[in-house]
């Protein structure tokens, strides 16, 4: 009898298809940062980094074009939203993101629990 391996995390290729998974978990929300805050785009609400972490990331490259890279933040905020934050990955990286992204306190990246 063969062993068993453990279950990892199941490939997501396009951008497209993890926002979807995402999605489906409950992040619903869609984010952007401006002046340092994170800001709902549902309802323009405000959040410092204090009170936000970040659940899971994931980076996308393009197999034929650089300007094609990009990773999405599964976003979590203190009063139970639950959204995601696009941003481009290199040299396009807006530079606010970043710097938001750096002053959060929790930043998780979850490769142990099994996606449904």
């Amino acid at each position: 009898m063969k062993p068993k391996t453990p279950t990892s995390t199941p490939v997501m290729n396009t951008l497209t298809e993890c926002s979807n998974k995402l999605y489906s978990q409950g992040f619903t929300e869609n984010y952007k940062v401006r002046s340092g805050v994170l800001i709902a785009l549902s309802d323009n609400k405000k959040y410092e980094p204090g009170e936000v972490k970040i659940s899971n990331f994931f980076r996308f490259e393009g197999h034929s074009d650089p300007s094609d890279n990009a990773i999405l933040y599964a976003v979590e905020t203190e009063d139970g939203r639950k959204g995601m934050l696009i941003d481009a990955y290199g040299a396009d990286a807006d530079v606010a993101i970043g710097e938001f992204v750096k002053l959060i306190s929790v930043l998780d990246k979850n490769t142990t629990r099994e996606e449904k």
